[in-house]
């Protein structure tokens, strides 16, 4: 094997001294093959392209033959490879990622829209049999008894699973309970009494009553800016009552007890829930609270209004007993259904951003409302209404700047 080594290794020497005129450019590529090709040793198995020489050359062309395909090398090869798999990899994860974001935005979208169509419809259809039928106790414990039958439902299919309540969480829901019966028994009241516009605009005040019972019942002292952003929503209110050509004072304070009745809940809420590691999540926490509110609620029906649900009842007040009861029934779906799409939408967003949500809501019903009922709005009612709704607007990006404090 090293005979035949040298022996061509001679040869090329020759060749090179024949014809001096090859390029120098050329000269060290055959010089460095012979040498390594030389240097074998026998141990080596791979086999380098032979090289065939002419003996009347007349062109470069003509002193090598053209070598055989040689693959790459086999590490080249690797690396190349190696580099890829990373930017394939976070390309995918990349492309997960935004397929997973905007998927998420989808349904939050979605939820949004629910929302704000089950609480259009409730209202309307609410509002509806409460010009024909003015009994709220009744129309109200039909509301309760409607929302527990679709929780049984929920619970016998497994559409969500269900709780097991202890006598402690009980005890703690209770208050829950029946501060949620009279905030929506309130608020049909109003809502029985005077325009649906005129109860929203009543009820943009809940952020004061949040602010007085959350400093009166749990320390939580309001900043300049928080009291600031009540203003406009205290005047915004005075303005529109002053101009509102269905106001009575039964309609009125009946939507200042819904908003005190629904901030006591709340703040019953962060005061009186049983312990983390026990406590329910918000969709079963509202699922409790409606059957329990129908337990409460029921008694009092009876004993006030009576049995007057009945067709006999409703034939003998000269009413149209299915359109009657269908609407109540589509109000009652409504009512549980935009609740339930609430809880959902405040278990993916910060309760700021809810507050935001719940005040457009409040714009798009109040809008939805004048438009379907035609009811009569002033310029300057329109505008103590849109000073209320700005009013709590302001106070909701106040309270995503106030910074948090941990009371005892």
């Amino acid at each position: 094997m090293q005979s035949s080594s040298f022996t061509l290794s001679n040869s090329i020497s020759n060749l090179k001294s024949r014809n001096h005129r090859l390029s120098t450019g050329y000269a060290p590529l055959p010089l460095k093959s012979s040498i390594t090709f030389g240097s074998i040793n026998g141990s080596s198995t791979r086999r380098l392209p032979s090289i065939r020489c002419s003996s009347s050359p007349r062109k470069l062309g003509d002193w090598i033959s053209t070598p055989s395909p040689v693959p790459e090398r086999e590490s080249d090869g690797f690396e190349v490879k190696a580099a890829s798999v990373p930017e394939s990899a976070d390309g995918a994860e990349a492309a997960a990622a935004r397929k997973s974001k905007l998927a998420e935005t989808i349904v939050l979208g979605s939820l949004f829209g629910l929302w704000y169509l089950f609480n259009i419809y409730f209202n309307i259809y609410n509002k509806q049999v409460l010009k024909v039928f003015p009994n709220p106790i009744t129309v109200t414990t039909v509301q309760f008894a409607v929302g527990s039958v679709i929780v049984f439902l929920m619970w016998t299919l497994n559409l969500h699973k269900r709780p097991k309540i202890s006598g402690a969480q009980l005890l703690a829901i209770l208050p829950l309970a029946m501060v949620h019966t009279l905030g929506n028994l309130f608020t049909n009241m109003s809502l029985g009494k005077v325009a649906v516009s005129f109860t929203h605009t009543i009820k943009a005040m809940e952020p004061f009553f949040s602010v007085v019972l959350s400093a009166m019942f749990l320390g939580e002292m309001p900043t300049p800016w928080v009291v600031t952003s009540l203003l406009p929503i205290a005047g915004g209110v005075a303005l529109a009552s002053m101009t509102e050509a269905s106001f009575n004072w039964a309609g009125f304070w009946s939507a200042m007890a819904s908003n005190l009745s629904n901030q006591s809940r709340n703040v019953l809420s962060k005061k009186f829930m049983v312990k983390k590691e026990e406590s329910l999540d918000n969709i079963t926490l509202f699922s409790v609270i409606t059957v329990m509110s129908l337990f409460l609620l029921a008694p009092v029906t009876f004993f006030t209004e009576g049995v007057r649900v009945t067709p006999a009842y409703l034939q003998a007040a000269g009413l149209n007993v299915k359109q009657v009861y269908i609407r109540s029934l589509l109000a009652a779906i409504c009512f549980h259904a935009y609740q339930q799409v609430s809880y959902m939408i405040l278990q993916r967003v910060s309760p700021v951003t809810h507050s935001v949500g719940n005040c457009v809501k409040r714009v798009v019903v109040i809008v939805t409302s004048v438009l379907f009922f035609r009811t009569p709005v002033s310029p300057i009612n329109s505008i103590g209404t849109g000073v209320a709704l700005a009013g709590v607007f302001l106070y909701s990006q106040v309270k995503r700047l106030k910074p948090k404090t941990k009371t005892a």
